[in-house]
């Protein structure tokens, strides 16, 4: 008998992700739950943590490691209420650390809630009709949606696809109101995930609706994507792509990141059929015996794209149409005011790698309160750990730009094109994943990096630059123009020549670099795209054809 992964084990004796959850979160001699558990509550949207920074100091005075969660709150589509956003920023304020951090996937995210405040938290948050489950775990997560808004009923169809992709494929376990909620527990052993089964998936599960020509939430870095395709300003349906995935491990070439492959065009009204038995597929096919080897990408790739056709066309019964005519041109925000086509405008401002916090001269998480407090539109988060506050009328629009300079956020226009497209995940000290800085690194070297920019006449080039704290992907840094991946403290991978449209991925360019030698391996690039580049030449397509690095055409490929 094949031995399963010991994620599968736990899942299947958890009794639909209850485990000993309860019983854990009223043991307050530690600030920890079990091992076990720990893995469950990812499935409830948190992740045990500690700070890193302090471990070697509490190891001193023989105390337990200084242990608090990371709460994610799902926002289906990116989309939320100027309420909901104050309610987010108390929460921050009053149960976490004070700060308010918007992901890359469009999500909220609180750091440093403690254990016994847990369970307060979760139903303040399910009090503004937002939620944590499925945010994490081996199930489909928060689904993305294209944030720059039209305000075209084409637009609208397409936020509405993600909320009914977002609630279809969500668990139906009743833990999640039993443990944090107080919910009656249901009675009899009744069957509780149609969908997923007691097992759920066997790794973590990722969507995203994009609207052309924007490509903001990276779609074929998707496990499962949608491109809406529009006639008249009317929602016709999606070309369907499957298999984008990033996670890698160092030194291990079996593992690599995949951009996804459009597989055929759906119809509106087969949407969620669609989805259900995508996400089957893989339910029932995903190995289960291996983590690394487990996400949806490594069934594509084993079983080929020819066989994924069959078996989708054989359970739906019917064929997916060929895939329509499609065109993308970016997947970064869209900064600073536009006028929209209902007559409305949009506001996006610069959020430096999602990070809302008040400092000594930079009240910008008050700034954000301030103007949702006027604001009578909707907040859109975006795919870049960003913001996008919609639907600002002409009359709301002076005090929006009053706000806007007291605060110092009235011209992202002025910071550089380099950091404009900038990304980096939380990594130290709280991710138990982390291998280096990214969040507290990147904004330094990011400021080397403009004064070669600078110097070279190129400061509002836009350059996609991504960077991670190691190789699982949550910022997405194999689609960066640059990407970084840590390796150790203070060293990092260095990529070179994804598409700025997030259809190319990068490749290796050097290795284990410090700061001063990231600075002094790009700053003659930099001077050299600079002097040679042709009229409208992106920087991932200059490095490739000056020969820098070899373009990467699939996943497989990206070691070679």
């Amino acid at each position: 008998m094949t031995k399963l992964a010991v994620n599968e084990y736990l899942k299947t004796d958890s009794n639909f992700l209850r485990g000993t959850i309860l019983e854990g979160l009223n043991d307050q001699l530690t600030g920890s739950i079990s091992e076990a558990d720990q893995q469950l509550t990812k499935f409830h949207g948190m992740y045990q943590q500690d700070d890193r920074d302090l471990r070697a100091e509490r190891r001193q005075k023989k105390l337990e490691k200084s242990f608090s969660f990371m709460i994610r709150v799902r926002v289906p589509g990116g989309v939320c209420t100027p309420k909901q956003w104050i309610e987010m920023d108390r929460i921050a304020d009053q149960y976490a650390n004070g700060q308010l951090k918007l992901t890359t996937r469009q999500a909220f995210q609180f750091h440093g809630v403690f254990k016994y405040i847990l369970k307060k938290t979760i139903q303040e948050i399910n009090a503004q009709l937002l939620d944590t489950l499925a945010a994490c775990g081996d199930v489909n997560r928060n689904v993305m949606c294209t944030a720059d808004p039209s305000e075209s009923d084409f637009h609208r169809q397409a936020v509405e696809a993600a909320c009914q992709i977002s609630e279809h494929l969500s668990p139906r376990t009743r833990a999640y109101h039993e443990i944090w909620l107080d919910g009656e527990k249901v009675a009899g052993g009744e069957e509780e995930e149609p969908i997923y089964g007691k097992t759920y998936l066997p790794r973590k599960f990722k969507a995203a609706v994009v609207i052309p020509p924007s490509n903001d939430v990276d779609v074929f870095s998707q496990d499962i994507g949608f491109i809406a395709i529009a006639e008249k300003d009317q929602l016709v349906g999606f070309n369907l792509t499957v298999g984008g995935g990033f996670g890698t491990t160092h030194g291990n070439k079996a593992t690599y990141p995949r951009l996804a492959d459009v597989v055929g065009f759906l119809k509106t009204e087969q949407l969620l059929e669609v989805s259900e038995e995508v996400l089957k597929i893989q339910r029932d096919f995903g190995d289960r015996t291996n983590r690394k080897h487990a996400r949806f990408k490594y069934t594509i790739d084993d079983r080929g794209l020819d066989w994924f056709k069959q078996e989708l066309n054989q359970r739906l019964g019917y064929s997916l149409e060929h895939p329509r005519p499609y065109r993308l041109t970016h997947n970064g925000d869209r900064y600073g005011w536009h006028r929209v086509s209902n007559g409305t405008w949009s506001f996006t401002p610069y959020v430096q790698h999602g990070r809302l916090k008040d400092t000594e001269g930079n009240k910008q998480k008050t700034a954000f309160r301030k103007l949702a407090e006027i604001h009578t539109g909707d907040i859109r988060l975006t795919g870049n750990q960003g913001v996008c506050f919609a639907g600002i009328t002409d009359q709301a629009k002076p005090e929006f730009e009053r706000l806007l300079k007291e605060f110092n956020l009235d011209q992202p226009g002025k910071l550089s094109g380099l950091r404009r497209n900038s990304m980096a995940c939380v990594a130290l000290p709280t991710c138990g994943l982390a291998m280096a800085e990214s969040e507290r690194f990147l904004p330094d070297l990011i400021s080397d990096l403009e004064k070669e920019m600078n110097n070279a006449g190129i400061w509002d080039d836009e350059i996609v630059i991504r960077m991670t704290g190691c190789p699982n992907g949550c910022a997405r840094p194999f689609l960066g123009e640059i990407g970084f991946i840590g390796k150790t403290p203070g060293r990092y991978n260095v990529y070179l020549g994804a598409g700025f449209e997030g259809q190319r991925l990068n490749k290796l360019y050097k290795e284990s670099l410090s700061h001063t030698e990231i600075i002094d391996a790009l700053s003659p690039i930099i001077h050299h795209y600079a002097k040679e580049k042709d009229t409208g030449e992106r920087f991932g397509d200059f490095v490739i054809r000056t020969g820098y690095v070899k373009a990467t055409t699939a996943g497989k490929n990206f070691h070679d």
